[in-house]
């Protein structure tokens, strides 16, 4: 059988699921797959400067190192040495590459086998009319970039696009570049992912960031480890997770799936994870339906009233509560609304389960809630972290030891790029500190959010595209609406390391702009620079570059955008781009002088590990509405599927970084040699009328009436909660419909889609 995208499944094998993450299989699969990319020499020379004070930023992942005495010498987990020696490949793709294969052939390969093309190494176009993109000089390249650009009726006409692994400094020249031009349509990946959490927590406490370090999680008595998969996506995690174990504290597991990171973890950098039984990670684990996780923190809230109910003075702090907090009357009012048969048909757990949980909250002195997209890309993502909030504040876990929120972001410096203004609606004290620092008046109309800029680019009413990083025509939604929208594009343009769908998915004129890796060495005119970013955790530090350069052509991030920026607004001397390009240490004065908490910046992150950004929640300054942490008051909400149909939630494989597959294999789930599978209870199967095996299409159904097909998937029988499915992202995009989003945020609603699975070619 083979799919859409040319991959071939005729090969796919199920064994059991695994109960445990890491260990030694881990270590063998991040080096086999290191040295099929690059030499011996360069896959130690990354390696042992991944995560190092000194060293390269993994881009894998956000999650935060340890201080720089307690980093091993390897602070990289299996899928961080991957993706960092996916990036120090030594296969390149020239122009040779180019005249041999037409897009149009390009578009009908797979994620995984553009990708293993190797390092994008000169500035390519693709004229009116053509099919293949051709050499072009970067001159030539930036005069037609900036000849479209001017030409435009408004510059609301273009989108300025970025992914996480962008850096600090790149991020902040980009955001200056479209605010000079005029526009604040500066779309990114949170927008897809975290928005909900960002939104949720700006209303609640006043800033949209986590509230927790690194160090809390150790010291934390009970984390909770809800709608994510630590072990796939950010496995370093599991090491804080066994650190907390370690310590005395407890582990709540929430997901539609187990996981086997969060059931066992064998530390390959421990004896005990080589040859012992490793570390048991989840103390409880609830086998969540898709969308219960509000109910589930509704219910308990109404247990922890309850409790303050039949022990006064013994459960809530009250302190905190009465000095701290605002709102708290109006939500325990409509809290004890909540009935136990909505809880049950909501999260499909009983109520001695959720019971138990709350003994172990009542016995923890500090807590931690850990998310990520499982429960962001839900219609009611929003007020389901608010809830979460609601759960925090009632017993005091923000601003002291082993307690607070803590969004895991999956991207290497997403929050960063937040940070530093890349963000259609930035507030205007932002916008304020660049009119003072530029001389300018940036735009204050809010721009397009990576929604919103597809149905812009749909009717017209944006013509130019430029992606810095990212894959967006695969991150996006509505995967055959998406790529209608841009090929409506008069220009698309992208910055980029390596070759992916984007690509082939083309404007009427479209350029791929190649630029240096996280790994390769930095050397611009004023000497060999590095760059920061900044992490989950607020913290902010360096990363340089060791590696010769994939080619004598490349330019840097912050060297294209700055050389587009003069070609088209024309000189400046209150915008040196220049200068800039020259020593990246002359933007991190202008950053210091416009984003709060960066003052001194130079000098900070000099120091070995940088600095972190203070929090105002943890020291009690809450920027809200009301000058106070906000209880809120949230309906009940759930997402239910007609008979004959499943909630599908898109997720990674193991062998994936985002959207790109490195191998067809999720040997944790069992699945290999394909990635066109549906994971299915079995009770499911057989209640639906398919065997396992089966060859169908998944449909999504969504009230427009438009038939959203991903073809020619294999149902697998999988231990899944039931009346739901499970199936690799960026496969299942195709079934998100463009106007499914969560509410407030607007991020789509991948964890949420309601299929039907049909016999392939009925």
């Amino acid at each position: 059988m083979s799919g859409i995208d040319g991959s071939s499944e005729d090969e796919l094998s199920v064994t059991p699921p695994k109960t445990w993450a890491a260990g030694v299989p881990a270590v063998a699969h991040a080096l086999e797959y290191s040295l099929a990319q690059t030499s011996p020499r360069r896959t130690m020379l990354t390696l042992l400067n991944v995560n190092q004070a000194k060293g390269i930023d993994c881009p894998g992942c956000a999650w935060p190192e340890p201080g720089p005495k307690q980093r091993h010498l390897n602070e990289y987990c299996e899928n961080g040495a991957k993706h960092i020696n996916d990036e120090a490949t030594t296969r390149r793709i020239t122009a040779d590459f180019f005249r041999e294969h037409p897009i149009s052939e390009l578009a009908g390969r797979t994620d995984q086998w553009l990708n293993h093309q190797g390092r994008l190494t000169e500035p390519v176009v693709k004229r009116p009319g053509s099919d293949h993109y051709e050499p072009i000089g970067w001159d030539a390249a930036f005069d037609l970039l900036a000849t479209e650009l001017q030409a435009l009726d408004s510059p609301d006409e273009a989108l300025f696009y970025t992914s996480g692994r962008l850096n600090n400094e790149a991020a902040f020249l980009l955001q200056l570049f479209a605010r000079a031009f005029g526009t604040n349509n500066l779309p990114d990946c949170s927008n897809m992912c975290h928005e909900s959490s960002g939104s949720a927590m700006q209303e609640t406490l006043g800033v949209g960031k986590g509230t927790v370090s690194l160090d809390d999680i150790h010291q934390a008595d009970l984390v909770f480890v809800v709608g994510q998969n630590p072990g796939t996506n950010h496995p370093r995690m599991l090491s804080a997770l066994e650190e907390t174990k370690r310590n005395g504290g407890q582990v709540v597991a929430v997901n539609p799936l187990p996981e086997a990171g969060l059931f066992r973890f064998k530390n390959p950098q421990k004896v005990r994870g080589v040859i012992g039984r490793g570390t048991a990670i989840a103390d409880q684990f609830l086998q969540i339906r898709p969308g219960g996780d509000l109910a589930l923190f509704k219910a308990l809230n109404l247990l922890l009233l309850e409790a303050e109910d039949a022990a006064p003075g013994t459960v809530l702090d009250h302190d905190y509560i009465r000095e701290n907090t605002s709102g708290f009357a109006e939500f325990a009012e409509q809290a004890r609304e909540l009935s136990w048969e909505q809880v049950r048909a909501a999260t499909g757990l009983t109520r001695e389960e959720i019971e138990q949980v709350r003994d172990r909250v009542l016995a923890s002195k500090s807590v931690i809630v850990c998310w990520a997209m499982g429960l962001t890309q839900q219609k009611h993502g929003v007020p389901t972290i608010r809830e979460v909030v609601n759960f925090l504040l009632l017993r005091g876990n923000f601003g002291k030891p082993g307690a607070g929120a803590c969004p895991v972001r999956g991207h290497s410096n997403v929050q960063g790029d937040r940070t530093m203004g890349v963000w259609e609606r930035m507030p205007q004290s932002f916008l304020d500190a660049l009119e003072r620092e530029f001389g300018f008046t940036p735009p204050s109309k809010h721009g397009w959010d990576s929604v919103d800029s597809i149905r812009a680019m749909l009717d017209g009413r944006a013509k130019f595209f430029l992606g810095v990083a990212g894959n967006f025509v695969r991150a996006a939604p509505d995967s055959e609406l998406t790529e209608r929208a841009m090929r409506r594009c008069r220009l698309t343009a992208h910055i980029s390391t390596k070759l992916n769908r984007s690509h082939t998915v083309c404007g009427e004129t479209a350029l791929i702009l190649p630029t240096l890796g996280r790994s390769d060495r930095d050397v611009q005119a004023g000497g060999e620079q590095f760059i920061t970013v900044e992490d989950s955790m607020s913290a902010v530090h360096a990363s340089r570059g060791r590696l010769e350069p994939a080619s004598e052509a490349l330019l840097s991030e912050v060297a294209i955008i700055g050389r587009l920026a003069r070609r088209t607004l024309g000189a400046n001397p209150e915008i040196p781009w220049e200068e800039y390009e020259a020593d990246y240490s002359t933007i991190r004065d202008r950053i210091s002088r416009v984003v709060p908490g960066f003052e001194d910046f130079n000098a900070r992150v000099a120091e070995p590990g940088g600095f972190v950004l203070p929090n105002p929640v943890n020291s009690g300054n809450f920027r809200t509405a009301t000058g106070k942490a906000m209880f809120t008051a949230n309906g009940f909400e759930m997402l239910t599927a007609p008979p004959g149909h499943l909630v599908l939630q898109s997720l990674r494989s193991h062998d994936q970084w985002n959207t790109i597959p490195y191998a067809p294999n999720d040997r944790y789930r069992g699945i290999h040699n394909a990635r066109r599978v549906v994971l299915v209870n079995p009770d499911d199967l057989a209640e639906l009328g398919f065997a396992d095996r089966a060859e169908v299409d998944l449909v999504s159904v969504w009230h427009d009436g438009v038939e959203r097909r991903a073809r020619n998937f294999r149902v697998v029988g999988y231990p899944t909660t039931r009346g739901s499915a499970a199936a690799y992202y960026p496969e299942t995009n195709v079934l998100v419909p463009l106007d499914s989003v969560a509410d407030i945020s607007n991020t789509p609603t991948s964890k949420g889609i309601v299929v039907r699975l049909e016999p392939t070619g009925s």
